[in-house]
Parts: C-alpha cells; sequence; structure tokens
C-alpha cells in the first residue's frame, strides 16, 4: 500500500514537471522546442513502463480537459488535432518503451542512453507523420521542421537524464 502511495506521489509529480517543462518554450516553427520532452524520458526511466505511461498519461489528460499544460500554456482537444498532435500521443508509447527497456536491462546508462534514443524516435515517427498529414508538406520536409531541428536539443536532454536519473533512482525506489 505505501509503495503505491509513493508511486502515486511520484507519477502526479512527473505530471507536473512535464507540465512545467511545457512553458520553457523556444518557438521555432509549427514545433516548438520545450524541456517536458526531459521529464517524459525521466518519467521512463524512474517510474518504469506502467507508472511512467500513468504520468504521461495524466499530463495529457489535463490537457485534453483544457489545463494549460501543453507547450506555450496551451491546452484543449485542439491541440491533439493542430500540427504537435503526433508529438503529444507519441509520448505515451515512447514512455512505456524507455520504462520498458529500463527495467529489463538493470538500468545501466547504456541501456538507458538507447531506450531514450529509442524512445524519441517514437514520438519523431508518429509527431513527423501527423505533422506531414496536417500541414501538407512532403516526408523530407516534414522531417526538417520537424524533426531535424530538435536533434542536439534531445541529445542534451538525453546526456542530461542519465546523471539525473541515477541520482534519482535511490531516492524513488524508497
Amino acid at each position: 500500500m505505501a509503495k503505491n502511495l509513493r508511486m502515486t506521489v511520484y507519477t502526479a509529480l512527473m505530471a507536473a514537471l512535464m507540465a512545467a517543462g511545457a512553458y520553457i518554450v523556444i518557438p521555432v516553427g509549427p514545433v516548438p522546442i520545450v524541456l517536458q520532452n526531459l521529464f517524459i524520458m525521466l518519467a521512463g526511466l524512474l517510474l518504469g513502463p506502467r507508472w511512467g505511461a500513468a504520468s504521461v498519461g495524466l499530463y495529457l489528460l489535463a490537457g485534453a480537459f483544457g489545463l494549460p499544460v501543453f507547450a506555450g500554456g496551451s491546452g484543449g482537444l485542439a491541440k491533439f488535432a493542430g500540427p504537435t498532435g503526433g508529438y503529444l500521443v507519441g509520448f505515451l508509447p515512447a514512455v512505456y518503451l524507455i520504462g520498458l527497456i529500463s527495467r529489463r536491462h538493470g538500468r545501466r546508462a547504456f541501456w538507458d542512453v538507447l531506450a531514450m534514443v529509442l524512445g524519441t524516435a517514437v514520438i519523431y515517427a508518429l509527431g513527423a507523420t501527423w505533422l506531414k498529414v496536417w500541414t501538407q508538406l512532403s516526408f523530407e520536409k516534414a522531417l526538417a521542421t520537424g524533426v531535424l531541428p530538435f536533434l542536439i536539443g534531445d541529445a542534451l536532454k538525453i546526456a542530461a537524464a542519465v546523471p539525473i536519473a541515477r541520482a534519482l533512482r535511490p531516492v524513488v525506489r524508497g
């Protein structure tokens, strides 16, 4: 019982951090640079597949109900139909995949990095595909708009997530 309560609190905390990370925005076109995906990666690494998915689900549900938790303080169901909808939807399978790989491979740095790279690839695949459909861009232009500008920043977020996860895992495991 105490473990479930603790994990519920961590789940809510990670959802709140995702929302806070969405307020740190650098506009670079239809898809802004935000910090929320760092917290999505950390949710997978720290909470695992089930609780990590619960935290992202809570975050997405809050946004769907109109709370201003998405990039730049926006919210509402319309965000899922707009140019960033595929990225939002991609957060859920990405966090699950990150958590699954991290748990299965003993939470070692190599596997954590690989998990986050694969999770980020899932977000990019769903996001760029939806961006292509929504904007009627060619696939190459959708990649140039919705993936390439974010590669360096996401690599830095992955590099930052490894030591953060290493420091926080003993606290979360309790």
